[in-house]
């Protein structure tokens, strides 16, 4: 990445502890998250608003809860950056007692409804979305979905009242990383001319890397995956003698929740050689799972954008999905229709570029638009 700065917060106050960004080693929350997540956000606006002597932004673009004060900060400042928040998941928001906004250094007002005040408490995600200019999201259903109450996560009136500057814009795929044709994590590589060879050594490396019964004419599912109930994993769980009996196998590769890590952990001692699990991550066999695997299962109770799928289409393995499309076994046996189906689906584009095009536009309108308005209240 030559030329792109990085700015580095270094408070060890806050940071030089075991755990993670989030939890300490027990996996419990640290008590002062808010703080946390709050120096980062006004280290953003600090920024935007020149602290760097040797630069300064056009626009401040934060993402997610963990950023969402940096647009507060620049409100409270009055200051003249235009700002844009990315919603990746709404489920997601920071929340926080009432007690914890004495600790945010923000003017009391905005602890309110028309500020960071959320039923009773405190959203950093809130923030995000009630103080930047514009407001993004991962997909354009996913932009449409959070406006309403089933979607909303309790945000959709604030939604609604924004719609104006609301836009989705689909999450891309760096083909640099994810793309069959180039990728050195595979046995073999391949494209839309070798999609029987490529993929089939594929498979038969993924099997044997989970002890998994090769079973000719039957497709093996895959998933790799953040193991919770948002992701819908239970539903397959409580399915699964009937996966099995229909001559289901599975390789799975995901971590998260602790009790579907045991359940699946526990399938796969129940069905040895049908079900392949490894808990945890591991980029090469992601990779090997998207190439190797003919179904990828994506069963989302509700899902913002959802990049497993673009793989997956990439490396020519089919989504099995839930409201937002579907493909199933039966298609499986009938070859040459399996294979126009997975042609068609390597074909799509899901890169970069369309979506840099979109946020370069974005970015363009909200700089003159500020620019315009600057000059009016000169000449006022």
């Amino acid at each position: 990445m030559s030329g792109v700065g990085v700015y580095l917060v270094d408070h060890p106050a806050f940071y030089d502890r075991p755990g993670s960004p989030y939890a300490d080693p027990d996996g419990r929350d640290w008590p002062d998250n808010h703080r946390h997540f709050a120096l980062l956000g006004w280290a953003a606006a600090a920024l935007a608003q020149g602290a760097d002597p040797e630069w300064r932004p056009d626009i401040l673009h934060a993402h997610d809860w963990h950023a969402g004060l940096a647009t507060a900060y620049l409100s409270a400042a009055g200051a003249a950056l235009p700002s844009v928040f990315t919603v990746h998941n709404l489920a997601y928001q920071g929340f926080f007692p009432a007690a914890a906004f004495a600790d945010l250094a923000l003017p009391p007002g905005f602890f309110s409804i028309d500020g960071v005040e959320f039923y009773g408490g405190l959203s950093f995600l809130k923030a995000g979305l009630f103080y930047a200019d514009q407001l993004t999201t991962v997909s354009p259903t996913y932009a449409r979905e959070i406006q309403t109450p089933a979607f909303g996560a309790g945000l959709d009136g604030l939604l609604r009242s924004r719609a104006d500057a609301l836009t989705g814009i689909l999450n891309g795929v760096d083909p640099a990383i994810w793309s069959p044709e180039n990728d050195t994590l595979l046995p073999h590589q391949y494209g839309l001319d070798d999609t029987e060879g490529g993929k089939a050594q594929a498979k038969k490396v993924l099997q044997r890397r989970l002890a998994l019964d090769d079973m000719p004419g039957l497709p093996l599912f895959g998933a790799v995956t953040r193991l919770s109930p948002q992701k819908g994993f239970d539903l397959l769980l409580a399915t699964f003698p009937e996966f099995i009996a229909s001559g289901g196998r599975l390789a799975l590769l995901g971590s998260g929740d602790a009790d579907l890590e045991t359940g699946f952990a526990a399938a796969a001692a129940a069905y040895p050689g049908r079900v392949g699990i490894v808990i945890g991550y591991d980029e090469a066999l992601s990779h090997l799972i998207m190439a190797g695997a003919d179904v990828i299962l994506v069963p989302s109770r509700f899902e913002p954008c959802g990049l497993t799928q673009l793989y997956a289409l990439r490396y020519g393995a089919l989504p099995l999905v839930r409201r937002t499309g579907g493909l199933a076994v039966a298609l499986y046996a009938d070859r040459a229709s399996w294979q126009r189906v997975m042609r068609e689906a390597m074909s799509q584009d899901f890169s970069w570029g369309a979506a840099a095009r979109q946020y370069q536009a974005l970015y363009t309108g909200l700089a003159t638009h500020r620019a315009a308005a600057a000059q009016q209240r000169r000449l006022a």
